[in-house]
């Protein structure tokens, strides 16, 4: 399998899938191909449904320079949405929208999906982000997708945004979660042994016809080839462009710290896969106000303190990559809560998801 692990190291991209809205109803809008237009830099991409949009950087040298190109992309689309009455809205889920009612688009990419999965990917109306980070090496790649497993669910659990399915409030802090685990190949992923391991077992399920490429795993990191890149995938979308900014730079300081423990030799420790996964139940269910065992022990801790241990760590290697100011933003998600969290206080007052609506899509702006 060719790759493009060949550096620079800890480059950054990040990915954002946003909503297409009116501006009135802030009902989603099936209206993608009116939005797709070049950007002096960055991307913006059409995603499974017509009513979903993504924008993507390029490959940063660092998180200032991501930052502002995913700002820069955020305000292009909503200035464009806004010439045509429509809105820009950014979070996990949208609050009361039908997944009967999306078109899904015309790419054979997407079509084909459809073919395959049916329902499962029909009802796939959400909305995440993800962050990849370079690697100059395939074997280190594979220990760094690998030690990112047991980070997963502290990254879900500051990143859940989506407490409202379908006009109902789940009783979950990111309901994007288990809609997206009727996917197959999703979820924490296998650990492989080495690059090579990893190319055979891949090459197995192609040879098979399973799959077309590795593209079709969609676990919640990856190793991702044909960019040089690992690739996080766990997080809801992020109302407040702050709050991406700051946990793409988490996820840069987390892969440098793991790319390091492997150019030191070390081993990974190894957590029971049925842990790791029922971690990552828990911070789905609970976001940031339940508890996550404290792996390796079988110690329950609330996730905010799992959390702040984990900040604290990044502090330093964010400071050799230039993102410490980043972090003020994980900061504020810990100690005013998560995009979750803050949904739900607007929720209470009236119980009217537009209003819920007409908050995410002012965040979202700013």
């Amino acid at each position: 399998m060719e790759h493009r692990f060949t550096g620079p190291a800890y480059t950054i991209g990040i990915e954002e899938e946003l909503m297409i809205l009116d501006a009135r109803s802030l009902s989603l809008v099936n209206a993608i191909e009116s939005l797709l237009e070049p950007t002096p830099s960055g991307e913006i991409k059409p995603e499974l449904m017509e009513s979903v949009l993504e924008v993507s950087t390029e490959p940063c040298e660092g998180i200032v320079q991501a930052s502002e190109q995913l700002r820069a992309l955020r305000r292009q689309v909503c200035q464009t949405a806004a010439s045509r009455e429509m809105a820009i809205g950014s979070a996990g889920t949208h609050p009361f929208a039908m997944w009967e009612d999306q078109r899904i688009v015309a790419r054979p990419r997407y079509r084909d999906l459809i073919s395959a999965l049916r329902f499962v990917a029909r009802q796939e109306l959400i909305f995440g982000m993800h962050v990849h980070v370079g690697i100059d090496d395939p074997d280190k790649a594979i220990h760094v997708a690998n030690g990112m497993r047991v980070h997963m669910p502290v990254l879900l659990g500051l990143s859940a945004n989506s407490p409202f399915w379908r006009a109902d409030a789940t009783g979950l802090a990111s309901t994007r979660t288990p809609i997206f685990r009727a996917f197959p190949r999703v979820g924490i992923p296998p650990s492989y042994q080495s690059w090579e391991d990893y190319e055979r077992r891949i090459q197995f399920m192609i040879d098979a016809r399973v799959i077309e490429d590795y593209t079709y795993l969609w676990h919640d990191v990856r190793p991702h080839p044909k960019l040089g890149t690992v690739e996080i995938r766990v997080m809801d979308s992020q109302t407040r462009v702050e709050h991406t900014v700051g946990l793409a730079a988490l996820v840069q300081a987390l892969v440098k710290e793991l790319a390091e423990h492997y150019e030191a030799g070390q081993e990974l420790s190894r957590y029971p896969f049925e842990m790791l996964d029922e971690n990552r139940w828990l911070a789905a269910r609970h976001g940031l106000d339940g508890e996550l065992v404290d792996l390796p022990s079988a110690e329950r801790i609330p996730t905010r303190v799992l959390a702040r241990r984990l900040l604290d760590r990044m502090r330093d290697h964010c400071r050799e990559l230039g993102s410490v100011d980043q972090l003020e933003a994980v900061e504020d998600l810990l100690q005013r809560g998560n995009g979750a969290a803050r949904q739900v206080v607007v929720y209470e007052a009236n119980h009217d998801l537009r209003e819920v609506m007409a908050e995410i899509v002012a965040a979202t702006n700013t």
